[in-house]
């Protein structure tokens, strides 16, 4: 008799945490809109982008006596640049997976461009863009498990293929087989750590699909098997979507819209580095360029108060010193990738997610109008 009682409390709890989802989503995204309406907060949040970029490209640049990397900025080469906004504009394109296309090319567009200036605006491993996107997908009738499953396997796949760039490149540097520096802190140890985070992640796609059902069985009483079905309830979409990307690449017809754009977003991202190191003449080994950009945008997993201003850029910066690039070439280079990989998509950004806004309150009253409509047509009979 207990334990149908505890399976009743814990059936009974569903709706409430599915409302209370619900309304974290809605809390994030009302946070975004806030942000986004309030102009003493705006006013200071880019002031604060404004200290942060003087500090790192041009107080720091004095300090280690490379005063002449800011100043090489007009000395760009004009094409390479447009070729840098080329690579960004494909780089948007490769963000929309089979999910998004359901919906349509313009919600597939907004969702996509939104999402890019959530994650810009709100930093640590693209966490802003990954809650709209979820919260879009919802607001357009896409199931609750579905669509956290299918964004967290998109999710697993951009940084499993982050994680094996890493190690392919850090090894075959490290021991000669691609040209370029190989020191030991830019190769071996960071392909340790991604190794290491791989072997993790297939150990999380181990996790039984009915752990929530397992450990109910330890629950005791309402309170407790609400704890415990809201501690179950994350590391079960985590290995559900973890497996969804393992089937993915196993399966590769199932899932090439999903490894294609995984694959494509950064391809598309490293162009614009390339380019922009081209830009000023920086000629860097192609080995080194991918390995320097993916550790490098390890600083993009610090949370930081001007969506990831600063963090990334001084990790760059760094990255790419360890491997002995000029100074006088990789800050200019670094400024130029971030000011069209980041800043350029925000304002239209910001467009799409105002118009996302109407268009999810649109979805919501064509929903309510059908439910009247089939509420009428149910009385009618």
């Amino acid at each position: 008799m207990a334990a149908e009682d505890r399976r009743h409390a814990v059936q009974e709890l569903e709706p409430d945490l599915e409302h209370d989802a619900d309304g974290a989503e809605e809390l994030e995204v009302s946070r975004i809109q806030a942000l986004l309406q309030d102009r003493r907060k705006l006013v200071s949040g880019m002031v604060l982008v404004l200290l942060l970029v003087v500090a790192i490209y041009v107080l720091f640049p004095k300090i280690v006596g490379a005063d002449e990397a800011v100043a090489n900025l007009d000395e760009a080469k004009w094409y390479w640049v447009v070729v840098a906004i080329g690579f960004n504009v494909l780089a948007f394109g490769t963000r929309d997976d089979s999910v998004h296309r359901r919906l349509g090319v313009r919600a597939s567009y907004l969702i996509t461009m939104a999402g890019l200036a959530a994650t810009r605006l709100f930093s640590a491993a693209g966490a802003g863009g990954l809650v709209l996107t979820y919260w879009a997908l919802r607001k357009a009738g896409v199931p609750r498990r579905r669509a956290a499953c299918r964004m967290v396997a998109f999710l697993v796949l951009t940084y499993f293929v982050y994680l094996v760039a890493l190690v392919i490149f850090g090894v075959l540097l490290r021991v000669g087989v691609l040209p370029g520096r190989a020191p030991l802190a830019g190769t071996v140890v960071p392909a340790a750590i991604a190794g290491g985070i791989i072997a993790l992640f297939l150990m999380i796609a181990l996790i039984p699909e009915d752990f929530e059902r397992r450990i109910q069985h330890y629950a005791q009483g309402y309170r407790r098997a609400r704890y415990l079905q809201r501690i179950a309830k994350g590391p079960v979409t985590l290995a559900t979507g973890t497996r969804t990307a393992i089937s993915y690449i196993a399966n590769p017809r199932r899932g090439l819209l999903a490894v294609g754009g995984a694959f494509g977003f950064w391809a598309a991202q490293i162009g614009i580095l390339w380019a922009s190191f081209e830009a000023f003449g920086g000629h860097v080994p192609f080995a080194v360029l991918v390995q320097g950009f993916f550790l490098g945008m390890a600083a993009n997993l610090i949370p930081s108060p001007a969506g990831g201003v600063g963090a990334v850029d001084a990790g760059m910066i760094g990255a790419f010193s360890i491997f002995g690039i000029d100074n006088s070439v990789v800050f200019p280079a670094v400024l130029t990738y971030r000011v069209i990989a980041f800043w350029l998509p925000i304002p239209p950004g910001i467009v799409a997610f105002v118009q996302l806004r109407s268009t999810v309150a649109e979805w919501e009253r064509e929903r309510g109008e059908s439910a009247a409509s089939m509420a009428t047509l149910q009385k009618v009979k």
